[in-house]
């Protein structure tokens, strides 16, 4: 086992904009197209701007495949 499996990662391979959604399908096992349109659907429900902000925050905050992370 690697270092970086198991871990919540953004995703350098299945990327569309940061590699969020690719990054939390493959830590949550799901099909990187079917995370994408549930996400979609769910800020269209929620009125797009709290999706948004979620997508973002977690651009800042996921580290990409790769990059080594310090413990906090």
């Amino acid at each position: 086992m690697t270092e970086t499996e198991g871990r919540l990662r953004r995703s350098r391979s299945d990327k569309m904009i940061a590699g969020v959604i690719g990054g939390l399908a493959r830590y949550f096992g799901f099909d990187p197209t079917m995370a994408r349109v549930l996400y979609v659907i769910l800020s269209v429900i929620s009125v797009a701007f709290p999706g948004i902000l979620v997508y973002i925050l977690l651009w800042v905050i996921m580290p990409e495949e790769g990059e080594s992370s310090t413990g906090i």
